[in-house]
């Protein structure tokens, strides 16, 4: 089975002042046969001539953050990537955007695997002071990772996403260059570290010939020296007990934003605290593929360096009260000031179309101390919608009662809400790992028999909706800037008097398997084959585009014995992730 870790978004960097020169110059590079390059023009560009690695005593590993670039001239750099379903590979196409005119062309079969990014689109040597090679890699690059403007006349922001989604299950995403902007081509937390002892060093990182024949990008590799210092506890706030700490919820260094999250905060010691280590999002026993609603931070990629050359002290990080770990940005959105007045109808408008992606991150194990003695099948599942409106639910709640009444809003072409209806209820849930507001029966969860008709274990899960997951950015009114997405605030507090919670064209919410109610108890069931099914809106209360497609299945076979069950997840069409 294939394991794969979260995908960590790096910070969105502002590109030091002392790099624009460097920054400038690299993107008038012309085309390698000297005509004008087609557009978007696009270059590979250093920040600087020197970067600074820390290795730790206690966590030996060097992360080649070198500070390289890619920049996009002319037009942007846009892919958009796709599958028609999970029996299809993944293809991608170039969309070039000239004035009012627009080129789309499809990219050569196979140059993309999955939406993580193009793979093998950098060549990375590193050599010692004697000469000697002693890093000779490939790393893949994502065009949405941290970026910043090059030069003062471009797009204020950028209209692209700001991730490589690595959900097992995505249909479809973007990816983009703006024009006139930098992207950082460091591979984050899907590269790994490096082993390189203290010293000096020779880094020099260049576009595979694949990619520059592709996009017409010139043969111009960059080089960078590279000094490794080792550090170790002794450093005030650095030692292993605190970046211990920091790897489960309380530092998030550079994952995943370009909005306020996670801004530098102060910090009693003197020197920035190097990111933690990766380490799985989750406590489960098995790949966990996104944030999702674990009870611990995901694991934040390495600090970029052009932060770091801000004198960047410390950072904050984790879900709290005003800030989130940074992997769910944006503040939360706001319910209406009181109740919907008027009589409750359902306009002939846009309306949201629910869908269940197949259940992923299966694991088995036995019970904690709660339930010693049992089996359990854990297990991930997503909801999303396809749009073509997003589902707006607001909760109210009068005082001194338990339950908030919750409400579904609909909207016209214009964005004017043009009717409502009520769909149920909202719970506090004060359970580890949740500790807000749920929106009750927005999903089901059932374990079937081989047959598919009688079920055998199910279990319902009341959802703090939140956007975690970009499962369809190609979808019609796709947003790629999702509000809602700050657990911290989105879901309320204990003493909220009413919330709102949206999940917007295009993302999904995904609790992971490790969250308390999110398992099968096995303990009684004899081995044999059985499906997982993930079923949305199953009270069929709140209204959609469509019902017919709300259901999702995931083939299992368990085995083993009592104490020791094992189980055996099939490929899903091309998915062979368990």
């Amino acid at each position: 089975m294939t394991t794969t870790t979260p995908r960590s978004r790096l910070w969105r960097p502002a590109v030091a002042a002392a790099a624009a020169t460097a920054v400038i110059a690299g993107v008038a590079a012309a085309a390698p046969d000297g005509r004008k390059a087609p557009s978007p023009r696009l270059s590979l560009i250093a920040a600087s001539g020197s970067v600074t690695l820390d290795s730790w005593k206690d966590d030996p590993g060097v992360y080649l953050d070198l500070g390289t670039y890619l920049t996009a001239e002319n037009s942007p750099l846009e892919l958009r990537v796709t599958r028609k379903s999970y029996k299809d590979p993944v293809v991608a196409t170039q969309v070039i955007r000239q004035g009012k005119k627009t080129i789309t062309r499809t990219l050569p079969k196979g140059t993309v695997k999955d939406f993580s990014g193009l793979p093998g689109f950098l060549r990375i040597t590193v050599t010692d002071a004697a000469g000697k090679t002693v890093i000779n890699r490939t790393e893949s690059f994502c065009p949405n990772n941290a970026s910043g403007r090059v030069r003062p006349d471009a797009p204020a922001t950028s209209k692209y996403p700001e991730s490589c989604p690595v959900n097992p299950f995505t249909l479809g995403s973007v990816w983009g260059v703006e024009n006139g902007w930098a992207s950082n081509t460091y591979a984050g937390y899907y590269s790994g570290p490096v082993a390189l002892a203290v010293g000096k060093y020779t880094a020099k990182v260049s576009v595979t010939k694949r990619y520059r024949d592709l996009f017409k990008i010139a043969d111009k590799p960059r080089t960078v020296k590279v000094t490794v210092r080792e550090r170790g506890g002794e450093e005030e706030g650095t030692g292993a007990a605190s970046r211990s700490a920091t790897a489960h919820g309380s530092h998030a260094a550079g994952h995943g934003s370009g909005h306020s999250a996670g801004h530098a905060a102060g910090h009693a010691g003197h020197i920035a605290p190097r990111s933690p280590a990766p380490a799985s999002a989750t406590n489960g026993a098995g790949p966990s593929y996104n944030v999702g609603h674990g009870p611990h931070a995901p694991a934040p990629a390495a600090l970029p360096w052009a932060l770091k050359r801000q004198g960047l002290r410390a950072l904050r990080g984790g879900d709290g009260p005003g800030r989130t770990d940074g992997s769910r940005q944006a503040p939360a959105a706001q319910p209406l000031a009181k109740r919907p007045a008027g009589k409750a109808r359902v306009p002939d408008v846009p309306k949201p179309d629910l869908r269940s992606l197949p259940a992923f991150g299966i694991t088995v194990g036995e019970g904690d101390g709660s339930a010693p003695g049992k089996d359990f099948l854990a297990f991930s599942a997503n909801v999303w919608n396809a749009g073509p409106a997003q589902l707006v639910v607001d909760g109210f709640r009068a005082p001194g009662k338990e339950l908030m009444d919750a409400y579904q809003y609909f909207y016209d072409a214009s964005g004017k809400q043009v009717g409502y209806t009520p769909t149920g209820t909202m719970e506090w849930d004060p359970r580890p790992g949740h500790e807000h507001w749920h929106f009750t029966d927005f999903a089901s969860y059932r374990l079937l028999k081989a047959d598919r008709k009688e079920t055998v274990r199910s279990g319902k899960e009341a959802f703090c909706l939140a956007n975690t997951d970009a499962v369809d950015y190609t979808v019609k009114n796709a947003n790629w800037h999702p509000y809602n997405t700050d657990l911290a605030t989105a879901c309320g507090q204990e003493n909220s008097i009413s919330v709102r919670e949206v999940l917007d064209v295009g993302s999904g919410d995904t609790y992971t398997q490790d969250l308390p109610g999110q398992s099968f108890d096995i303990t009684g069931l004899p081995n044999g084959t059985y499906y997982i099914q993930v079923l949305a809106n199953p009270e069929k209360r709140l209204k959609e585009t469509d019902l017919t497609n709300n259901s999702a299945l995931r083939k299992v076979v368990l085995g083993g014995k009592p104490g020791a069950r094992t189980v055996t997840v099939p490929a899903h069409g091309l998915i062979d992730a368990n």
